[in-house]
């Protein structure tokens, strides 16, 4: 397999970190090299967080070249096309369709969409928070929820089972069987 590159973005609070913890373990469960590294700001605040992730055989850098990534999961939408510069035309975006507010700045979710289409014509956009408090009454394994949406499309080559196996070995207990039914909302989506 060729490094694959992957990015998450969005602002901190919703769940990024962990997210990187996620998919790092899940692929070292699957027997790949992987190296990762995380870029953030204000991330208690609500400020803009960028992970990296290189999953492959042999993995030097973990950080991404402008125009490599193969994936970018994007968990706020403004967010996602600040990152834009990662992406390739046949790079997969898989976006939430969430905006934070940013005084002066804002631009409407479709202008958002069309700009991200122009790149791409593999991009996803899921409005991952009102689905997970829809049916699940918990919008905080969204994130989780479009995890398990990209491994089950094959958007990224990390099983279901892996990511199964390393949320119970890195989320506390008491939110395993929420971010277990995340996963199976994914698969039904």
């Amino acid at each position: 397999m060729k490094t694959f590159n992957i990015i998450i973005c969005g602002t901190g609070g919703q769940g990024i970190i962990t997210l990187l913890k996620i998919l790092t373990k899940a692929a070292l469960i699957e027997g790949f090299n992987v190296k990762s590294s995380e870029l953030h700001g204000l991330s208690q605040r609500g400020g803009s967080v960028k992970t990296h992730i290189k999953i492959g055989k042999k993995i030097f850098s973990p950080l991404i070249l402008p125009g490599q990534a193969d994936f970018l999961l994007g968990l706020e939408a403004q967010e996602t096309l600040r990152a834009k510069n990662f992406a390739n035309s046949n790079t997969v975006f898989l976006v939430n369709k969430h905006l934070i507010p940013i005084p002066g700045a804002n631009l409407k979710l479709n202008e958002i969409e069309n700009n991200i289409r122009n790149i791409s014509k593999q991009a996803y956009f899921v409005d991952a928070i009102s689905i997970t408090q829809k049916k699940l009454k918990n919008s905080m394994v969204a994130g989780v929820f479009l995890l398990a949406y990209a491994s089950y499309k094959n958007f990224i080559p990390v099983s279901l089972k892996s990511i199964t196996q390393s949320i119970k070995q890195i989320i506390k207990p008491e939110y395993q069987e929420i971010n277990q039914k995340a996963i199976e909302l994914a698969k039904k989506f």
